[in-house]
């Protein structure tokens, strides 16, 4: 599974798309209401697939609320055009693993972080902007530390879906999901 999603996410990434690494994070909120936006997948390994987010905004709380979540990437510049499926369980990444990340970023992104109230009613874009400046000054001259509400959130997946576009909607589909501690590919009907 790993082995196909890596040579697929690398063939979407040099087929010129600027976007091949925005993926579709869907959340329920406790009253079951499913809620789904486009973030960038940071990294993927054989553990699974990591974003970045404020903890305190939606995502955060929801998923802290309930950890099952679905991705869904879209790579419509290969051909075929392909759609992944993953669905799983969200885990935190260590502190540490936030901070090495965080330092990696623009300084910009490092003070938009800390201006940011993720979620939260923003009145005007004065108010953004006089948070901005707020946060740069309080962090001139040195480097900007990781905000406590900031971090990573790994998808550990259950099942993973590569759906391949076919002519006539004759897409193939091929469902991976962990076995006895292994993963184990089935077709499945378009």
């Amino acid at each position: 599974m790993l082995e196909t999603f890596t040579r697929l996410h690398a063939a979407a990434c040099a087929s010129g798309d600027p976007e091949a690494n925005a993926m579709t994070v869907a959340t329920a909120d406790p009253d079951g209401r499913v809620h789904a936006r486009i973030v960038l997948l940071k990294t993927f390994d054989a553990r699974g697939l990591t974003f970045v987010t404020q903890y305190r905004g939606d995502k955060g709380r929801e998923i802290a609320a309930n950890p099952h979540v679905a991705l869904c990437l879209h790579w419509k510049r290969l051909d075929p055009a392909v759609q992944v499926r993953v669905e799983g369980r969200a885990e935190k990444w260590p502190a540490a693993e936030s901070d090495a990340y965080f330092a990696t970023r623009e300084r910009l992104s490092q003070i938009g972080a800390w201006a940011s109230r993720q979620s939260q009613t923003l009145p005007d874009r004065a108010t953004l902007a006089a948070r901005v400046h707020q946060y740069e000054q309080k962090f001139a001259g040195r480097d900007v530390p990781r905000p406590p509400e900031w971090g990573g959130f790994r998808v550990l997946p259950d099942m993973v879906e590569f759906w391949y576009a076919g002519a006539h909607r004759w897409n193939e589909r091929e469902r991976w999901e962990p076995v006895d501690g292994a993963w184990r590919m089935r077709w499945l009907y378009p």
